[in-house]
């Protein structure tokens, strides 16, 4: 499947055509959700969760004898 083929999404692309692979409703939607978004608006992808902390291991204690 390469540029060539006209019946997949990189030949779509290539050729600069549109089609079930590459339907041209379906990315005028995604495009107007994309921009539809507010700005400024804060999602679960940007917020990156805090580091748990290291566990360091316990020091064996001294045979006492």
């Amino acid at each position: 499947m390469g540029r060539g083929d006209r019946k997949s999404k990189k030949g779509k692309v290539w050729n600069g055509s549109y089609g079930v692979s590459r339907s041209k409703k379906a990315i005028k939607a995604r495009l107007k959700r994309v921009s539809s978004k507010k700005p400024g608006t804060v999602t679960a992808v940007e917020e990156k969760p805090k580091a748990a902390a290291k566990r360091v291991p316990r020091k064996k204690e001294a045979a006492t004898e």
